[in-house]
């Protein structure tokens, strides 16, 4: 092969490559290491996404309730666990129906696009469900908010957030372990 074909020919593989590496660095910016679910960039663009597909979707956000004491009293560690198994339960809980993500600290938010498949006592069932680390039993509990998008007089999801996120300190104002 001819010197000057291949001397043409490596800076375009080397954008390639590199055009490569950036694009797995940004899907795995958009997933949030511990949990393994979308942070709230990824999360957002696919659940507009959803909500243009589906506009009778339901927005849920989810605070765990006394996150602070779980980690004073039982340690990062299980802190951690306990973020870990709230991902999963709410991920499972989607299923195919919605995606998951978590915001931030102690937050989850999701979109459900199917919802006699999915039912909120089953969901709140799954997150008051203890996790156990380094043989301790530790106590979990969080609020729900929620939001079905055809409720509001225009279904945007910030709108269907801020609705979610209302209803969330609503039940909270109602005592820890509530869904509203």
């Amino acid at each position: 092969m001819d010197t000057h074909v291949i001397a043409a020919g490596l800076p375009a593989l080397g954008w390639a490559l590199h055009g490569g590496m950036l694009l797995r660095r940004l899907a795995t910016a958009r997933r949030d290491p511990l949990t393994g679910l979308h942070t709230r960039a990824g999360w957002t663009a696919r659940a507009e996404r959803l909500i243009a597909k589906h506009p009778g979707a339901l927005v849920l956000l989810v605070d765990l309730d006394d996150f602070k004491a779980i980690n004073d009293t039982h340690g990062h560690g299980a802190g951690d666990a306990v973020l870990t198994a709230t991902a999963q339960r709410l991920s499972s809980w989607c299923g195919r129906n919605g995606i998951a993500a978590r915001l931030g600290g102690d937050e989850f938010a999701a979109v459900i696009t199917h919802l006699g498949a999915v039912n909120l006592f089953d969901l709140w069932s799954a997150l008051d469900t203890p996790v156990t680390h380094n043989e301790h039993v530790v106590p979990v509990s969080a609020s729900i908010g929620s939001c079905h998008l055809d409720a509001l007089p225009v279904p945007t999801l910030t709108d269907a957030l801020s609705a979610a996120d209302a209803e969330m300190y609503a039940a909270k104002g109602h005592g820890r372990r509530n869904t509203r």
